[in-house]
């Protein structure tokens, strides 16, 4: 075999061949990243952490329609070398200023048979390493169809890991704990932790025009790159010049590492939408959650949710208590003909239901009123009219949509293929032309594209709370998991904040309209009212929804926490956490400071250090569980108290089994 190093050199932009010996390392020089030539041309790389292996040797390249194995008979032919450090500003954000540092190789591949080239582009960060494919204009005058990417990730060991099951057409899964040789084939961002205490999760990022990647355990802790194929089991139609997603692994020395690193983000190209206030972060509330209880129905009818009566009481609650917007799903006709092509339309009102109306109530009430267009993953029909769907929005003011692709992709295609990764596109960067927000839903992966497209504020993709209304639920580790799993991926709508987590205010109104269960009067939500505040914090999202219904909130001491809590922070701290055993997140917004904590079956206590806090004295308003608090038998009952703080400050916070605690932290007047 024949090795060559890569640890970085201060000569930048030079060139070597593969009898060079030249170095890569990250700025701090703690990560090593390795490329060697086999003898049968297979370029393979590896990374080490000091003396610590973090991924053995591994595969790249790719697999080509026409026989073409361009993951074999390779040579390096150049290797260039740069260096980049800046600090961006982000409209929104877990931080608003984030730090992109890393050291690069663009690395030139020869195919010994053909003589085509392509580049490959590795990144080294302080916490990871990152590397893409990149086509250029001379690879080929044709269409590149790639049958295979054999990219690898050879872990080292035998770690930790926590995953969800590959499916090609969501990502609402249960997360599974089991070590990596028990992994069959894992969605990503699937989480390891090694034995020596290293925290890793292998991810992608800036998806465009390309299917999304799952990893599938080969044996001996290869986990191969597996593309969403296309029906016709082609994996990718591509135009050179092309670069494809990035494929990242990020390495942390412990788990609040994985959440702070912005090396996701990083990988995407700055904003195409200058800062703007039509994108705006905020709480939302609204017509839903009654409809998964099975009280109301989106469609038309006696059990018709969306009426304007009801839509003006829910304006009137936000703008008494300071919720920035309202979401009316069942607004439309075309519910009533689901999973049928064109049922929608996105401009007819149902019966019952004045849209113009709504919308100058809500503008007179200074509430954003956020449209909603379930597609039914009806895609042409869609994109056949949202030109006229939009213009409708703009007409009335309506800045932002939710959208949904619930169910089969009407062309037959896979959820989170080629063909979806470029529709979902094109409605995110029609919506800027119409200066609409989108938070989306049954989505494909999150991959950093908010950076380029911050239009694009949240997606679901993840096992949400309507699980709670008509299945056996999520429990409390699937809650404390998600920070470290789908998170990672970026926003999550995973729409919490149920204060009524036993259900019983419509028991008797409460139908049944899936077969998820025998009996809905079973359900009920897994963790306690705290956790229910807290998760408004550790599961960030901008456009941050309030679940749980008006009557529910009115009068409730706990509801003030909501009522506070800004959406729109400038800062974020992981104060503690564990992968799955509990987390504990600050977030800033101006000079005020939210706090947020869950914790998974097990009760714990955590000692809060408020060394984050500027100088000064504070009063932290604390939510929590009361001593007699669980999950199971007790979860509604909780505690207020007000302290006040400083930056010497420390408090003892414990949580009941499946609960947490919420703080707002306010400077003293």
């Amino acid at each position: 075999m024949k090795k060559l190093l890569l640890a970085f050199s201060c000569m930048c932009a030079i060139s070597c061949t593969t009898t060079s010996d030249s170095k890569v390392l990250s700025p701090d020089d703690q990560l090593n990243l390795n490329l060697d030539v086999s003898a049968n041309g297979t370029l393979l790389y590896s990374l080490l952490k000091g003396n610590d292996t973090i991924v053995s040797p591994s595969r790249l390249g790719f697999v080509l329609q026409n026989g073409d194995s361009l993951c074999r008979d390779l040579q390096i032919a150049d290797i260039k070398y740069s260096a980049f450090d800046e600090t961006w500003q982000r409209q929104w954000g877990e931080n608003k200023s984030v730090r992109n540092h890393y050291n690069e190789a663009l690395v030139r591949v020869s195919h010994k048979p053909s003589g085509r080239e392509y580049l490959i582009k590795f990144r080294l960060f302080n916490d990871g390493l990152a590397l893409r494919y990149e086509f250029p204009e001379t690879f080929s005058k044709d269409s590149i169809v790639i049958m295979d990417e054999v990219t690898e990730f050879r872990i080292k060991g035998n770690p930790e890991t926590w995953w969800s099951y590959a499916d090609f057409n969501t990502y609402e899964k249960e997360f599974m704990h089991n070590r990596l040789d028990s992994v069959s084939w894992a969605a990503t961002p699937m989480t390891m932790r090694k034995d020596n205490g290293t925290h890793m999760f292998i991810h992608e990022a800036a998806i465009l025009k390309y299917p999304d990647m799952t990893v599938k355990n080969m044996g001996e802790g290869r986990m191969k790159c597996e593309l969403t194929p296309w029906k016709n089991g082609v994996k990718a139609y591509v135009k050179a010049p092309f670069n494809t997603p990035w494929r990242m692994l990020v390495v942390s020395p412990d788990a609040k590492g994985l959440i702070e690193s912005p090396m996701m983000v990083n990988l995407n190209e700055p904003s195409k939408i200058a800062p703007s206030d039509w994108i705006k972060p905020m709480t939302y509330m609204g017509i839903w959650w009654e409809m998964h209880l099975g009280s109301k129905q989106w469609k038309e009818g006696k059990m018709q949710a969306a009426t304007t009566e009801e839509a003006k009481r829910y304006i009137d609650f936000a703008a008494e208590n300071g919720i920035g917007g309202v979401v009316i799903e069942g607004w439309n006709t075309g519910w009533d003909k689901w999973g049928q092509e064109d049922a929608f339309d996105y401009v007819t009102p149902a019966k019952g239901y004045d849209l113009r109306e709504v919308a100058e109530y809500a503008k007179e009430k200074q509430v954003w009123l956020i449209m909603h267009h379930e597609t039914g993953a009806d895609i042409h029909g869609y994109e056949a009219l949202v030109d006229s769907a939009f213009a409708l929005c703009k007409e009335l003011g309506i800045h932002a949509v939710k959208t949904g692709y619930a169910g089969g992709v009407s062309t037959g295609e896979n959820h989170h293929g080629q063909q979806m990764v470029e529709h979902y596109q094109y409605i995110v960067e029609k919506a800027a032309q119409y200066q609409i927000m989108l938070d989306v839903h049954e989505p494909s992966k999150g991959s950093g594209l908010d950076r380029t497209w911050p239009n694009l504020m949240t997606r679901e993709g993840v096992r949400g709370m309507e699980w709670e209304a008509w299945s056996i639920g999520n429990t409390p580790s699937h809650t404390t998991t998600i920070p470290f799993t789908r998170g990672l991926a970026g926003p999550t709508d995973y729409t919490p904040g149920i204060i009524d987590v036993l259900l019983t205010a419509k028991q008797k109104e409460r139908t049944q309209w899936n077969d998820q269960l025998k009996d809905i009067s079973q359900t009920r939500v897994h963790s306690t009212l705290c956790h229910q505040l807290a998760l408004l914090v550790t599961i960030y999202s901008p456009l941050q929804m309030a679940a749980d219904l008006p009557e529910n909130y009115q009068g409730h001491p706990a509801f003030q926490f909501i009522k506070d809590y800004k959406a729109d922070c400038d800062e974020s701290i992981v104060l503690d956490a564990e992968v799955g055993e509990y987390i504990a997140i600050a977030r800033r917004a101006g000079e005020e400071w939210f706090i947020g904590a869950t914790t998974n079956e097990n009760s714990r206590t955590l000692n809060v250090s408020f060394d984050f806090l500027p100088e000064g004295e504070y009063i932290a308003c604390i939510y929590k569980d009361a001593a007699d608090a669980d999950w199971i038998s007790n979860p509604a009952a909780f505690e207020v108290k007000e302290e006040k703080v400083n930056s010497t400050s420390v408090l003892t916070l414990p949580m009941a089994a499946g609960g947490g605690f919420a703080i707002t932290v306010k400077p003293c007047k």
